[in-house]
């Protein structure tokens, strides 16, 4: 398994391009922007792009969708607790015109010879997700290192921290990759990241 990471947009959004080295299949977790940096790097590496993950519906994470998704014929997949059909739109949710794939927890998506696991860790969205594929966390913006999402854009702290508890319970290290800054490691999460001991009770929260 190869993992590229690409800071995109203003807010420099991490989007990964996972990718199977045997069957050069790869996945684009949170297309966040510049379509022709995320294309650019798929094409000179000969790349198929097997689905598109987006671990939450906030805009700095799909700014690049429409173009990513159009230019590869890649289904895209989403938590539905991040969308909205019809209507008025809903702040911090992306529209789903009917195109868009819900996964949930426990559901394992396959491409190529890489398998990802869906966890729904909830709290900086309703609808967060953790991708796990072998030995790598894919975070979006409930795990930081040293830090979390934030809570004000239709999150909630207290589910945001049942959520990092059930990631630090996870058997053994993972390598993390979060949704912004830099990658980190669970274990080193667990002995430095102050939310994550304050959903572990080693701290009292708040």
């Amino acid at each position: 398994m190869l993992i590229k990471t690409l800071a995109v947009g203003q807010l420099e959004t991490n989007c990964y391009v996972v990718s199977d080295d045997k069957t050069l299949m790869c996945a684009v977790i949170d297309p966040g922007a510049e379509s022709g940096v995320i294309l650019d790097y798929i094409e000179s590496n000969k790349l198929k792009v097997g689905a598109i993950f987006l671990t939450h519906g906030h805009f700095d994470h799909h700014m690049a969708l429409s173009a990513v998704a159009d230019a590869t014929g890649a289904p895209v997949y989403i938590h539905k607790r991040d969308t909205y059909s019809g209507g008025k739109p809903e702040d911090h949710k992306l529209r789903d015109t009917g195109e868009l794939r819900g996964y949930a927890d426990g559901d394992a998506i396959t491409v190529g010879g890489l398998v990802f696991h869906v966890m729904e860790t909830p709290g900086h969205s309703m609808g967060s997700v953790t991708l796990r594929c072998e030995r790598a966390l894919f975070t979006g913006d409930t795990l930081f290192r040293d830090s979390c999402g934030r809570t004000d854009l239709g999150g909630d702290m207290d589910t945001l921290l049942e959520s990092l508890r059930r990631l630090s319970s996870l058997e053994g290290d993972y390598e993390v990759y979060p949704g912004h800054a830099e990658t980190s490691t669970l274990d080193r999460e667990r002995r430095f990241n102050y939310y994550v001991r304050c959903a572990n009770g080693d701290y009292p929260a708040g």
